[in-house]
């Protein structure tokens, strides 16, 4: 979103300094008197419209120069001795866009082109003005190309500093990834392992005495093995995240399929036509649901689960309700929420989880969608 409110600011601004300058030219027209036969109110016309074009400057510069360049030249062959203001705007807008060649080579045909314009008019006929206001031309012309190469260097290399930060970002985040990894292999690994076999054992010795295998026992060797599963799982997605293809929208369907042979009524509904948006929205979108579904399964005992996705041009949002025992004690408050809400945070959006009303639990989230236009 604050991508998109820069562009209309930009745009504004734009808008304002195309009006501005019009008006300068045109009040600069009429302080002096037009020479010539030629018609005054095509020159007006010519200089409102030299200004009002660097409104789109930004987005099409070299038309902007080119249509700048000849306004100057028709008010200039109109009789209207007034400066190429907007052209010097026009010359600093297409060298900020990397237009050097177009820009440097549309200065010269205008500072050639000037004096015969002027000898149309019949107005500039002292050589020793003439001279003088071409220096003039010359010396803002180079000041306005050379304002504008100044900040496109400056924008490119603060780009580039930005890339390498977050180049830095991403090695030093894989190094985390991967200590945590050996970590979690070092220690959780082997001790899950040995709640995992000793369980096994002691289920195996009382089958084989023909005792009844407790219910705690059972469930204690069931959770030893959903946790090495998981454990297993995370362990691959940690050291293999860059080789791993990434999980967004367009997998929530499987999410889904997966909830329903489960046995959970679940049901899909996307709204709006479908954008696309940055990667670590999709995938926090995709983990948002997972999560959701992870919890209805294993905390809330629902039967139907219902998941909406509403795509905004501004904003993507999830919610996803069920029919379970949606209650403060059943409310699973645990790291798989707290992690959705860290994930929603850092991206700058909004995340509500809790009771419905008429029962059940509700998560509730809105991500918002930075493009460019």
């Amino acid at each position: 979103m604050s991508a998109v409110r820069f562009a209309v600011t930009a745009q504004v601004r734009d808008r304002v300094v195309a009006a501005g300058v019009a008006a300068a030219l045109v009040v600069t027209g009429l302080s002096v008197e037009p020479a010539g036969t030629a018609p005054g109110i095509l020159g007006y016309a010519l200089l409102a419209a030299g200004g009002l074009a660097l409104a789109a400057g930004r987005r099409a510069p070299r038309l902007v120069l080119a249509a700048t360049g000849l306004c100057a030249l028709g008010y200039q062959a109109a009789g209207f001795d007034v400066p190429v203001v907007a052209f010097l705007f026009a010359v600093y807008a297409a060298m900020r866009a990397g237009h050097r060649l177009a820009t440097v080579g549309a200065s010269v045909v205008l500072l050639a082109a000037l004096p015969l314009a002027a000898l149309v008019s019949l107005h500039d006929g002292g050589e020793a003005y003439a001279q003088a206001r071409g220096a003039l031309e010359i010396a803002w012309l180079i000041a306005a190309g050379a304002a504008g190469e100044a900040l496109r260097q400056a924008e490119q290399r603060a780009d580039e500093a930005e890339r390498t930060r977050e180049e830095t970002a991403r090695r030093r985040a894989d190094e985390e990834r991967l200590h945590i990894a050996r970590e979690l292999h070092d220690s959780l690994t082997h001790q899950i392992s040995v709640i995992k076999v000793q369980a096994e054992v002691a289920v195996h010795l009382a089958r084989k005495r023909g005792e009844p295998v407790p219910e705690a026992l059972q469930a204690i060797l069931e959770a030893g093995r959903e946790a090495n599963r998981e454990l297993r799982a995370t362990l691959e997605a940690l050291r293999d995240d860059d080789k791993a293809p990434p999980r967004g929208l367009d997998h929530i369907p499987e999410l889904v399929d997966r909830a329903r042979k489960s046995g959970l009524d679940a049901t899909l509904t996307v709204d709006g036509p479908r954008h696309t948006v940055p990667a670590a929205v999709d995938r926090t979108a995709y983990r948002i649901v997972q999560e959701s579904l992870t919890n209805i399964a294993r905390h809330a005992g629902a039967a139907t689960a219902e998941i909406r996705i509403a795509c905004g041009p501004d904003a993507l949002a999830i919610r996803v309700d069920d029919d379970g025992k949606g209650g403060p004690a059943a409310a699973p408050p645990g790291v798989g929420l707290l992690g959705m809400r860290e994930r929603v945070t850092a991206l700058g959006g909004s995340l509500r989880a809790g009771p419905r009303r008429e029962g059940g639990f509700t998560v509730e989230a809105e991500l918002p969608v930075e493009r460019t236009p």
